[in-house]
């Protein structure tokens, strides 16, 4: 989101407010099947260790009740998992006012081509919704591929910290 601003955009009424911090909801389900959102506030000063545990930190007091309501507050992106279910794809509703939301699909094996050859690879589908009114397609078709880029070059050997 540091290099796509327009995504980190929320609409309040009217007025269309650009976001400097980036505050990610992480939509996840309690064991009654409710969903919550609960958010990583500055989630751009922290590397994928800080997030992660400030995700299990959220997820664990969510699941406990322990969640305050700023924990909830705030969000100017989402991100939702629906590959925790089994389902490999999934169109999320954006969660107001923000403009858009990431949605994970469960990673299989799928058979792909690959120089010509079948290869099975784990595959992750991964949907992004968005309000047109605001993000047009290049934008989240532009977004949607750095994503895409992102993950699939990772680097396994990556210092996570």
């Amino acid at each position: 989101l540091k290099d796509f601003p327009g995504m980190n955009i929320q609409v309040e009424g009217d007025y269309i407010i650009k976001k400097k911090k980036i505050h990610l909801g992480m939509a996840a389900a309690l064991p009654n099947g409710n969903l919550i959102v609960p958010v990583i506030k500055n989630a751009e000063e922290k590397n994928l260790v800080g997030i992660a545990r400030s995700l299990n930190d959220l997820a664990t007091r969510a699941r406990n009740k322990k969640l305050l309501p700023d924990d909830v507050m705030g969000g100017t992106f989402t991100v939702t998992n629906v590959g925790g279910f089994g389902t490999i794809i999934g169109t999320p509703i954006i969660n107001q006012p923000q403009v858009g939301i990431l949605c994970l699909g469960a990673i299989k094996k799928r058979p792909v081509v690959i120089n010509d050859m079948i290869a099975i690879r784990d595959i992750c589908y991964i949907t992004l919704s968005y309000d047109h009114r605001i993000v047009d397609g290049a934008l989240g078709g532009s977004y949607l591929a750095f994503v895409r880029e992102y993950l699939e070059n990772w680097d396994m050997d990556r210092t996570l910290y």
